[in-house]
């Protein structure tokens, strides 16, 4: 199982997006170093989603985002997934 991570954009400027970036970047690189982060980016019509390989390293995640902390994503939804390989 793993758990996906949605984000609702709070309507940020792009100026305020990067801004911020640097910072949460560093918490994106962390989780990644520690192999927790399967799949990370935007949508293209604003929000953005993350894969985690565990509910424990999503919600960590969302604790310690900026993005989140800073007011630049709304609200995050953690869901867990039930990914199914195609073979």
């Amino acid at each position: 199982m793993k758990t996906v991570v949605i984000g609702e954009s709070s309507g940020a400027t792009m100026e305020q997006v990067m801004a911020v970036y640097p910072r949460h970047k560093a918490v994106v690189d962390h989780f990644v170093a520690r192999g927790e982060v399967i799949g990370i980016g935007p949508f293209v019509d604003r929000g953005n989603m993350a894969i985690f390989r565990t509910r424990a390293a999503a919600e960590e995640f969302v604790r310690k985002d900026p993005f989140a902390l800073e007011g630049l994503v709304k609200s995050y939804v953690v869901r867990d997934w039930n990914d199914k390989m195609l073979t």
